[in-house]
């Protein structure tokens, strides 16, 4: 009866030997299997949040251009995030009075004049045109630092980007708009450069 126990003894410590020396490759990649689904999730959920705070914020009414509808001016969601049109110009407006008070300067309010001369909304698609090639960083820096295109060293955005005001979101809202700005529909469109007011044209 001892010498069967022994036995027994022996038989089970091989068994949980063997299953010991084969239990890290099946763990590992069952670990990497669940750690693609967690990533593909968490950036699905990341997205969906982001969206909601895009939605919320406001982004659309300057990143948006709009076009008629049925009751008047309404998000032409086509193209929806991609800034102001590149095949649009601005109208022929008496920008030296323009600058001075500060209007919405085209009918899809994408341009603005003001003291800082005419600015442009951006596009924030996922395309080249847009952020498709920021980083994180870059994103992170936009709207904490208010700095163009995600920069430090470029200049300040300009009216009407509330930088101000998005600088208070906390990381993870940040990092939330800015999963789902990469998950949205690209846009080719390239924004004009921001016009320099006429009084510094004029030195």
């Amino acid at each position: 009866m001892k010498n069967q126990f022994k036995l027994f003894l022996s038989v089970a410590g091989l068994i949980g030997t063997v299953a010991a020396c084969q239990s890290p490759a099946e763990n590992i990649k069952l670990t990497e299997t669940e750690s693609a689904e967690a990533t593909l999730s968490e950036f699905a959920a990341k997205a969906a949040l982001g969206q909601h705070l895009v939605t919320i914020a406001g982004c659309h009414d300057c990143h948006t251009p709009r076009k008629m509808g049925p009751m008047g001016p309404e998000l032409d969601m086509d193209r929806a995030l991609s800034g102001h049109p590149s095949q649009q110009p601005i109208p022929d407006l008496d920008r030296k009075d323009l600058e001075s008070k500060g209007v919405a300067a085209t009918q899809g309010l994408t341009a603005w004049i003001g003291p800082w001369g005419v600015s442009f909304a951006s596009n924030i698609t996922s395309d080249a045109t847009g952020i498709g090639n920021w980083t994180e960083e870059q994103f992170f820096t936009a709207l904490r630092d208010g700095k163009s295109k995600g920069i430090k060293s470029n200049r300040q955005m300009l009216p009407p980007m509330p930088y101000e005001m998005f600088r208070h979101m906390t990381d993870e809202e940040i990092k939330a708009v800015f999963a789902y700005l990469k998950s949205t529909r690209p846009i080719d469109n390239v924004v004009p450069e921001p016009m320099p007011p006429l009084s510094a044209s004029a030195q």
